[in-house]
């Protein structure tokens, strides 16, 4: 799974399995994760980066049946198949060019009373889940944390594509310089608290329930939910047309389907071979 998948799908979910002993490997694979995925998120659109996240899972999950010798059945292959050629359909499809690209562009974006209404709700859906409905149902009802996770990505993806845009223009000697500082810092206080707030409620859910359920649903939902959350706010959908969407939408559809049979369907004991089992029928 990612929080790809990290966040967002893209988080690594290598940091809460236990197939690793060696914890400073763990870290050191899910900085490198999280930087190029910080890296992605800036340069270009969320759109196309979230779904991808979920690459993550069928390269790791080859990577484990050769490494870590884990079987990998056939739907798990077919799931991978699957998730790689989504997402060569989500690149041919996906926006050509940036909606938002500078400082300015970003300060007016987030103050669009659109998307501060949507965050309003965001904030409101996520104090009612967190204080009342995680206490009572969280550790029976799976859909509880992960909305918790997923509603938290309006502010995760957001917040790090925003960095890296007025990163731009910090160290650039001028008047605007100033602003990009408190504007990054503000971001950087948003990222940092709700990919805290992300990890503990992800260690709650993988404690009640199986992480292969979790990770499938949690990268559908988390994935719709942050691409809602950047059309509203960089409207990146506003230069895709109709065939486009379409294409995006059997794409992104294409991968979820992937990874549901990579993860979902990883312990069921089924081969090639069977189909070439005769069907014995005893009287």
């Amino acid at each position: 799974m990612n929080l790809s998948q990290t966040i967002l799908g893209n988080f690594s979910f290598l940091l809460f399995t236990k197939r690793f002993k060696n914890l400073f490997l763990i870290l050191l694979t899910v900085a490198l994760g999280q930087i190029g995925n910080f890296l992605a998120y800036t340069a270009v659109p969320t759109v196309l980066v979230t779904p991808l996240g979920a690459l993550g899972v069928p390269f790791g999950s080859i990577l484990a049946s050769y490494l870590l010798k884990e079987k990998l059945n056939i739907l798990g292959k077919l799931g991978c198949l699957l998730s790689c050629a989504g997402s060569v359909v989500l690149i041919i499809h996906s926006p050509k060019s940036e909606s938002v690209t500078t400082q300015a562009e970003l300060e007016e974006k987030l103050t669009n009373p659109v998307f501060v209404g949507y965050l309003c709700v965001v904030l409101l859906m996520l104090l009612l889940l967190i204080f009342w409905i995680a206490p009572a149902h969280g550790p029976t009802n799976i859909m509880v944390y992960i909305s918790i996770c997923s509603l938290l990505g309006s502010f995760t993806v957001p917040s790090t594509k925003g960095i890296g845009l007025a990163a731009q223009d910090i160290f650039h000697n001028n008047p605007s310089s100033q602003r990009a500082l408190y504007l990054c810092l503000v971001l950087l206080a948003v990222l940092g608290c709700s990919i805290i707030i992300q990890f503990r409620y992800i260690n709650k859910a993988l404690e009640c329930f199986d992480s292969s359920v979790f990770g499938a649903i949690y990268y559908v939902v988390f994935t719709t939910l942050v691409l809602l959350a950047s059309a509203i706010l960089f409207r990146e959908w506003s230069n895709v047309g109709v065939v486009d969407f379409l294409g995006m939408a059997c794409g992104f559809t294409t991968v979820s389907i992937g990874i549901v049979l990579i993860q979902v369907f990883k312990e069921f004991n089924f081969n090639i071979g069977d189909l070439n089992k005769p069907n014995m029928k005893t009287d």
